[in-house]
């Protein structure tokens, strides 16, 4: 049998590839094709499509890309229905995966589609339920309170955890200041710019700009940052003098070490702040987008105080400060992350209520990528 699988963002990307891994543990046969970037391309799949282009936030950019979106969403139904998958996969991405399951429903309603990573239903426009239950087959989603929101649409839902807390174990922070001639007893500040060009414009200057005045003020700190795949390119256009005062980890496979390593992080928000919980990393949490984009979430769509899924799902209160759109700036990023940094036992305290706020993310059992590859794997003639 065959699957096809479509991830347009990074995280979509990685979440996609561990869901590969799965299914060829389990079903060798499987002819897997897809869509996607790197970590796609490590699983041996070529997307045919360069998806570059969809990394776009917030309504008006989105409005902006919309042709190029439209154009995308063509081409890859046009390939899907070319393969004939029996089950095609779209992982997060929900304006583009919504348009190419349309477009697929519509040309060849005999392929099965899963949704891998529903739309936050529980934080904004619930409405989104009943238009997932009218194109897609099954959703595999992160969190039991999303579940409710699909139940009078009769969608099949499976529940598989939130898979940035299953994929891996510690890392190893000693081994990663060893190989970046950090001390065992340094401080490093990790800055995680996003993994989006809009946030690269957006989000990356104030955190930067923050983890440069620490460093000013304190020489000895190491400042470390971690860009995306995608977006590489971009942050050194954007920033040229940045590995003169900053070590650059641009290999994936240092990704939890340096997490590890961080005595504190600068966060663009994403699945990262999760990422970063599990390793016991105090964070400060940062991002904007445009204002209209901005004015539209808060005034009509959004139902939360808080942006980071630690604060949302721990009663929406902050766990994890966040510098959020008129408050994000680099003089109060630096002087909220100093202040942890001049006071250990502060610096611990954070540590402890991070640690206890994951106990509403995590889910036992299985992790998440092996959860979802059997549930693919359940689809009707998925094997």
């Amino acid at each position: 049998m065959s699957l096809y699988f479509v991830a347009a963002e990074s995280s979509g990307d990685l979440l996609a590839r561990e869901v590969i891994d799965c299914i060829r543990q389990k079903s060798p046969q499987t002819r897997i094709d897809g869509i996607g970037g790197a970590e796609l391309l490590s699983a041996g799949i070529h997307s045919p499509i360069d998806i570059a282009p969809l990394s776009v936030l917030g309504f008006v950019e989105g409005i902006k890309a919309y042709r190029a979106v439209v154009e995308l969403a063509d081409a890859a139904a046009a390939d899907i229905c070319g393969k004939r998958p029996r089950v095609l996969v779209l992982v997060d991405s929900w304006g583009f995966t919504l348009r190419v399951a349309q477009r697929v429903r519509a040309q060849d309603p005999s392929i099965r589609i899963v949704k891998l990573i529903g739309p936050q239903v529980w934080a904004t426009r619930p409405g989104r339920a009943a238009t997932l239950a009218a194109t897609v087959d099954h959703l595999l989603c992160m969190h039991d309170i999303e579940v409710p929101y699909y139940a009078p649409f009769g969608l099949k839902v499976t529940v598989i955890g939130n898979p940035a807390l299953t994929r891996t174990g510690k890392g190893n922070g000693g081994s990663f200041r060893s190989a970046h001639g950090i001390s065992p007893d340094g401080q490093v500040v990790l800055v995680l710019p996003g993994s989006r060009r809009s946030e690269i414009a957006n989000v990356a200057p104030a955190l930067l700009a923050a983890a440069r005045r620490i460093k000013e003020k304190r020489p000895a700190v190491s400042v470390v940052v971690q860009p995306a795949e995608s977006i590489q390119s971009e942050l050194a256009a954007s920033f040229p003098d940045l590995k003169t005062w900053a070590t650059i980890s641009a290999d994936p496979a240092e990704r939890y070490d340096a997490m590890a390593a961080a005595t504190i992080a600068l966060a663009c928000s994403g699945t990262v702040t999760s990422e970063l919980a599990m390793q016991g990393a105090p964070m400060i949490v940062a991002y904007k987008t445009g204002w209209i984009t901005w004015s539209l979430a808060r005034g009509l769509l959004y139902k939360k105080v808080h942006i980071t899924l630690l604060n949302i799902l721990n009663g929406d209160v902050e766990i994890v400060p966040e510098f959020v759109q008129t408050r994000l700036s680099a003089d109060a990023v630096a002087q909220k992350a100093a202040g942890w940094l001049n006071d250990p036992a502060e610096l611990s305290a954070q540590r402890d209520r991070q640690d206890r706020g994951l106990k509403a993310l995590v889910r036992g059992g299985k992790p998440a990528a092996e959860i979802a590859a059997d549930a693919i794997l359940s689809e009707p003639g998925a094997r």
